[in-house]
């Protein structure tokens, strides 16, 4: 059982939920701190925070798991990935399958622990499903790390629509904040889901498979990563001109600033003749940018 357990977090990379989780809790934390419009009221809850945390894990570990499932036979067939639980046997369809149900269980009743605040449960279905479209997007679009993005995009913006959802009913505009945040997050994932596919470039184009590495080459792929980094930093930085209620200040600036540094070495390490480093630019340097302005960015709010 606890091999199967192991197996199973090791299937989804549990570890991986780092990337869009700390946007979720910086958001989280904007929802909180910004004043709200005269009239309303924001409230800090302990289980909105405990919802916030159970929806992610739900939603991403549901995700990941149909991903494995749905790509099962190329998977078998990718030397790079030949390997993976499923295709060597370590785990079987039918438990990554009831696991994929179990994880879309707990997503969904977490949206729960924010009424009456309903907005979270009737998104729930919607969201859900477009999670688990990402895992066909390559069988038709080259567009898919977009795709990726705006999945990721949807956890800053789901968890500031889940706590200020009643001010959002009278003012749409107060989730501004949130989609730009949520608009670098879409970027900053689709730059770097487009370094790590150009391991696959040329598995795609034989399986006819659509990425942006398979139709523009690695050399077009890794230039069209840093013009999304380039508008990941743009967007960083409008965020507190844009919306000075949030009450942003120079620590997350210089956030902002070492984002923008590791971002350059993510691309300085990742050469179109040399992709042996990708999964450090994909993993732990990607990590320290969203563990990292998650950091400063609370410490700016709370100080």
């Amino acid at each position: 059982m606890l091999t199967a357990i192991r197996h199973l977090l090791e299937m989804i990379r549990f570890s991986h939920t780092l990337f869009a989780l700390p946007f979720a809790l910086l958001a989280a934390v904007m929802a909180w701190t910004t004043p709200a419009p005269v009239g309303s009221q924001i409230r800090f809850e302990p289980w909105h925070l405990a919802g916030i945390l159970v929806c992610m894990v739900g939603a991403r570990s549901a995700a990941m798991a149909f991903n494995r499932l749905v790509d099962h036979r190329f998977d078998a067939e990718n030397p790079r990935t030949k390997m993976r639980h499923l295709p060597a046997g370590l785990l079987s369809a039918s438990s990554v399958l009831l696991f994929t149900v179990v994880s879309s269980g707990l997503f969904l009743a977490g949206t729960l622990l924010f009424l009456p605040n309903w907005l979270p449960l009737a998104f729930s279905i919607p969201v859900l499903l477009f999670l688990l479209g990402y895992s066909y997007a390559k069988r038709f679009t080259s567009l898919a790390h977009f795709w990726l993005g705006v999945a990721l995009m949807l956890a800053p913006v789901c968890a500031w629509i889940a706590l200020r959802g009643q001010i959002l009913l009278t003012h749409p505009a107060d989730v501004l904040p949130a989609v730009i945040l949520g608009g670098a997050v879409l970027a900053w994932v689709a730059g770097f889901d487009v370094i790590y596919a150009c391991q696959d470039a040329d598995f795609d184009r034989g399986a006819r498979l659509r990425s942006i590495p398979a139709a523009l080459g690695i050399l077009g792929a890794l230039r069209l990563a840093a013009v999304c980094h380039l508008i990941t930093l743009v967007l960083l930085a409008l965020l507190p001109l844009a919306c000075p209620e949030v009450g942003l200040r120079w620590i997350y600036a210089a956030g902002v600033a070492a984002v923008s540094v590791l971002l350059i070495y993510e691309h300085a390490i990742v050469k179109p003749t040399d992709l042996t480093r990708v999964n450090v630019a994909f993993f732990n340097i990607n990590v320290v940018i969203s563990m990292g302005l998650f950091i400063v960015g609370t410490i700016d709010l709370l100080t």
